[in-house]
């Protein structure tokens, strides 16, 4: 299996900037599943890498050839576009799983002079994908940004990185530079360093820093409206979304739908990390068993459950992981697919501490906008640790319940709802830990060093 290292990386990057994966990222490894029978390696997001590993435009438009953009007078592009990505059934690959289609739609109705906005921020500590992405392939992404701003008659693309990310904000700056006068970016295109806080990923967040305004997530009671940015709409994409229609475009959806699953087509990329010898991103067809999925990154020992989707995700228990890697699956058998992270818990660790230090972690990420932010995380987190620590008493996990029904549904934003469900999904996936904790017996597992990606560092 093709493996991203470190000094391949340096094609894109000098030595001199530090590596895109620093700063508390996963170790530099991004891998791509084996093609699928019938030859359809076009549409592996990083295909093109490992045939060449450049990430130059020359390289690129080897691999791929040019994107269909529309030409001057071709009036039924737009719809065309759209219709295809509505056909390949693409979803977003940021965390909610929202129809690109329907998106495009609900932008393109509310009028030209759009802006469409990269998210590659990713906030999450133990995501890697948007670096890989752009460190690697980023023309792909600029690609896909392209073609959507045209579909919307779109007036500038920003690709948002965050400010902790110099050398990918770099990658992007050059990939950029290169297609200046090549006819590739007919919709301007300028780079943005966002805030490094986990809530700037946050559409809504991200578009209020790009409007001159605090980086916090706005409250929505419709979802169903466009985001405004200096009174015009605009779509905010996830990086690999973006990507993925760049090869739509130049493919059909068939050669989309050719993996996957029919409510869940194409493949997706996952971060894998934790107790594993190999953490990464790795390709997979969507459908394919968490067991599979994070055997690619070879855990080092017997797993007692992968925290799935992030620090906002659910745990899945060991006994649940032959459950196919899919938004539909991971939800019905209590997982989240996310944004696209698997984070491996060895048997020799605390489920209860690590996930203590998670809502620690989560608690002081918030945007202190609203109560159950400001008041009720913290609290949540409080209990955990006194949890944590083995001094649990009936009265404690009595009020640790009752915040955590106070607190979920009741924030300007999904960011406390996150850290509900990951409480909840740690006291029912580690019942037997939380009984030894809550009993006061010492847990000799309390002290073993953390497997989680860097849950205490400067993302604030």
């Amino acid at each position: 299996m093709p493996v991203l290292t470190d000094d391949a990386q340096r094609v894109l990057a000098p030595p001199a900037p530090p590596s895109p994966w620093a700063a508390g990222a996963p170790a530099a490894r991004a891998t791509a599943h084996p093609p699928a029978p019938g030859g359809r390696g076009g549409l592996e997001l990083f295909a093109g890498w490992r045939a060449l590993r450049r990430g130059d435009l020359s390289s690129h438009l080897a691999q791929h050839g040019a994107p269909p953009l529309p030409g001057p007078a071709d009036r039924g592009w737009a719809e065309r576009f759209v219709a295809v990505v509505r056909a390949a059934g693409l979803s977003g690959r940021g965390g909610a799983g929202f129809s690109s289609a329907a998106k495009l739609a609900l932008v393109g109705a509310s009028g030209e002079g759009a802006t469409v906005v990269v998210n590659a921020v990713e906030g999450e500590p133990a995501s890697a994908k948007d670096k890989a992405l752009l460190s690697c392939v980023p023309h792909l992404v600029l690609d896909g940004a392209e073609l959507v701003a045209c579909a919307l008659g779109a007036s500038r693309i920003v690709v948002c990185v965050a400010d902790d990310q110099p050398a990918v904000t770099a990658a992007v700056a050059r990939a950029v530079a290169e297609r200046v006068g090549t006819g590739l970016s007919p919709v301007a295109v300028d780079v943005g360093r966002a805030p490094s806080r986990y809530v700037t990923g946050e559409e809504s967040a991200l578009v209020s820093w790009l409007d001159g305004r605090r980086a916090a997530p706005t409250f929505r009671a419709r979802k169903g409206v466009a985001l405004t940015l200096g009174r015009r709409p605009a779509l905010v994409h996830n990086a690999e979304t973006l990507a993925h229609a760049a090869l739509i475009a130049r493919h059909g959806p068939a050669a989309f739908r050719a993996v996957g699953t029919a409510d869940a087509p194409g493949t997706t990329l996952t971060t894998v990390t934790g107790a594993v010898r190999s953490p990464g991103v790795y390709e997979v067809p969507l459908g394919t068993p968490v067991i599979d999925v994070i055997g690619h990154a070879s855990p080092i020992e017997a797993v007692a459950a992968v925290l799935t989707g992030g620090y906002g995700g659910a745990w899945l228990s060991s006994g649940a992981l032959s459950t196919p890697y899919a938004p539909r699956a991971m939800a019905e058998a209590g997982g989240v697919l996310g944004a696209g992270i698997l984070v491996v818990l060895p048997r020799s660790s605390c489920g209860v501490a690590e996930s203590a230090r998670i809502a620690r972690y989560m608690a002081d990420q918030s945007a202190a906008q609203c109560g159950p932010c400001v008041f009720g995380l913290p609290a949540i987190a409080d209990d955990l640790a006194e949890l944590a620590r083995c001094g649990a008493d009936d009265a404690v996990m009595t009020r640790l319940e009752r915040r955590l029904r106070t607190v979920d549904g009741r924030g300007a934003c999904r960011h406390p709802d996150g850290v509900v469900r990951m409480v909840r999904s740690a006291l029912d996936v580690f019942a037997g830990h939380v009984a030894e904790h809550r009993s006061g017996c010492p847990c000799p597992l309390v002290a073993r060093a953390s497997v989680l990606p860097d849950a205490t560092g400067p993302r604030r």
